[in-house]
């Protein structure tokens, strides 16, 4: 694979309960999590649609792109002097999207809007989808990030040469906890990648309960944070020798088959 990093990379995930539909409450919480952390950080992540937990009331919760919590995010970074990523909603030319927003600290960012849209909910009559996936560097990393269903298509997914480290941000319940954790080590092991997922805890507006489970995998699957259901920020260092070292030794991409999407 080309483009390999040379750096390592320090990642922390929160994993909170969230405030449902509640942006101050839960900017207020993040905030304090992201300035009070232990460890420096070149990321840090945040659950899917972290200002209001998985609300279908998508014109209550949505914002203007130029809104608050994009306001919010850029203080975070700037103070911080990590990459903020997470996601929430936001109110496109093409409607309400379901957007992950990747904020540096020097205040720039980049977007993706969530691709596949969890039906059984009823997402994709509040939502409107994404087309394009987003592959942005950080120290040298090429870093995809996704959004909880997407998690369940690995097309989508698939590494096609173009990242080291792919990202899901989550609201996955805890009746489903079994699918989330499987489906993130076939993700990390299948692309030969390191894989961060963040999910909340708590019970959501609609009585749903969620077990977090959120985890750091290395490209082998193997867990270098895992807290369970506990709340509170968590940090791993993602080794760039360890994935470059497993890459060369195991290059299983070079039989992979070539696919296109339409």
């Amino acid at each position: 694979m080309r483009g390999l990093p040379v750096e390592d990379l320090t990642v922390t995930v929160l994993q909170q309960a969230l405030v449902w539909q509640d942006a101050v409450a839960n900017r207020e919480a993040f905030g304090s999590a992201i300035l009070t952390l232990q460890t420096p950080s070149d990321l840090v992540v945040l659950p899917e649609m972290f200002t209001a937990g998985f609300s279908m009331d998508s014109e209550k919760v949505a914002e203007e792109a130029e809104g608050p919590t994009l306001a919010w995010m850029r203080e975070m970074a700037a103070v911080s002097g990590a990459v903020v990523v997470g996601s929430y909603g936001v109110r496109a030319l093409q409607g309400v999207v379901n957007r992950l927003v990747w904020m540096r600290p020097d205040g720039s960012f980049e977007f993706y809007d969530k691709r596949h849209l969890f039906r059984m909910a009823g997402e994709h009559e509040r939502y409107v989808a994404g087309g394009e996936r987003l592959v942005v560097e950080l120290k040298g990393w090429r870093c995809c990030p996704l959004i909880c269903y997407d998690l369940r298509f690995p097309v989508w997914c698939r590494n096609r040469d173009d990242y080291d480290l792919l990202l899901f941000v989550a609201n996955w319940p805890a009746a489903r906890a079994f699918p989330w954790r499987t489906l993130l080590l076939a993700r990390a092991m299948e692309n030969l990648s390191c894989v961060v997922g963040v999910n909340r805890v708590g019970v959501d507006g609609n009585g749903y309960a969620y077990s977090g489970d959120s985890v750091v995998l290395d490209a082998q699957g193997r867990a270098l944070v895992e807290p369970l259901d506990r709340e509170g920020a968590f940090t791993a260092v993602l080794s760039a020798q360890e994935l470059r070292r497993f890459r060369e030794k195991f290059p299983a991409n070079l039989d992979a088959d070539d696919f296109s999407l339409l």
